[in-house]
């Protein structure tokens, strides 16, 4: 016998024994009263290209796969790349299921059960075409988490490959707590960098506190570590040329006009030092930041830092190619989703193989 084939491309075997067969070789179909099975449009097209299952009109006549595949994009036309994940995960021999929202499949852990096993995974699928919309992984990954799922997301590219993201709400943490200097350093403003000069501070800001970088006898400050150590009260700004004070406000509008995107920048920075972690440019990564859990002369970075908006949306390549470097170098991709009032919430993507 073959199953009928319904518009909508679902399936339906209504012989027992058929039936038993097929859901018994992987989990395939939904069992229905009186022993029949149904298939949804991705178990059809994948069991009919597979050659595992015959699929019929009501009338009988036999149908090929690529036929069930036309009337299954014909209902649902974002079928195609969603079937490429869901096969790609069949072949890897997991079980999957069809999701209702916020994701297009569950899967559960190899050699799961069906009804006995919960299932491990969250699985969106989704074009490369797509924009990255940094709010909605943000939703996603916490709903995940808070249902205890691991999200993978399953990008397919213009050439129908596969690359799966883990993506995660992170708690980056370090082991290195601020310490206040006993009294407020000069900080000596020129351009776009500030300069320490007196040797207790240097050695206490830069040796022992990770600030900064060592040039000679004197530390060097970007604009986000000085606008941060003023805030905090632990240098006083002046200007190189004219010996005045300046004030915090006056540095932070110097520094927008250098980069637009400052007081992001600022706002993780802030809350990456508050986690105890040593913060660094991550410039020559092509990132913002890099950060250490200790001392650098003591540590490797563990992470690469992404500071945007929390409404951030760009092309996929992009963030792509952050999360290829930093794993080649073996750190952490964490993109720091900087909300209107200064909030941070990171978001880490790792690429993984199934």
């Amino acid at each position: 016998m073959s199953g009928a084939l319904a518009p909508d491309a679902t399936v339906r075997f209504d012989d027992p024994a058929e039936a038993s067969s097929i859901y018994g070789k992987g989990f395939f179909g939904t069992p229905l009263p009186g022993g029949g099975l149904s298939l949804d449009r991705y178990e059809a097209v994948y069991l009919s290209e597979m050659e595992r299952a015959e699929v019929a009109t009501p009338s009988g006549a036999r149908v090929g796969w690529s036929t069930i595949f036309r009337r299954a994009v014909k209902a649902d036309p974002g079928f195609p790349v969603r079937y490429l994940v869901y096969r790609d995960l069949r072949q890897r021999g997991y079980v999957v299921r069809a999701s209702p929202p916020p994701v297009a499949f569950s899967v559960l852990p190899r050699g799961g059960t069906l009804h006995k096993t919960p299932s491990r995974y969250w699985v969106e699928a989704m074009s490369e075409r797509v924009p990255f919309d940094l709010a909605h992984l943000v939703e996603l990954s916490e709903r995940a988490q808070s249902a205890k799922k691991v999200l993978l997301l399953g990008l397919v590219d213009e050439e129908s490959d596969l690359t799966y993201y883990r993506v995660r709400r992170p708690a980056p943490t370090g082991a290195l707590p601020p310490r206040p200097l006993p009294e407020p350093a000069e900080g000596w403003l020129s351009e776009d960098r500030v300069s320490v000069h007196d040797r207790a501070a240097v050695a206490e800001l830069g040796r022992e506190l990770a600030y900064g970088s060592h040039v000679g006898d004197r530390l060097e400050l970007s604009l986000i570590e000085a606008a941060y150590l003023a805030a905090s009260g632990q240098i006083r700004l002046k200007d190189t040329k004219s010996g005045r004070a300046i004030p915090l406000d006056r540095l932070e509008r110097r520094a927008l006009r250098l980069d637009p995107r400052f007081r992001q920048r600022l706002a993780a920075y802030r809350d990456l030092r508050s986690r105890h972690l040593v913060v660094k440019t991550g410039f020559k990564y092509g990132a913002h930041f890099r950060a250490y859990p200790r001392n650098p002369s003591h540590a490797h970075a563990r992470y690469l830092i992404q500071a945007v908006p929390s409404d951030h949306v760009t092309a996929w390549p992009e963030v792509a190619g952050g999360v290829r470097v930093a794993q080649g170098v073996r750190k952490e991709f964490l993109v720091a989703s900087v909300a209107p009032e200064g909030k941070v919430r990171f978001l880490s993507l790792e690429r993984v193989r199934p």
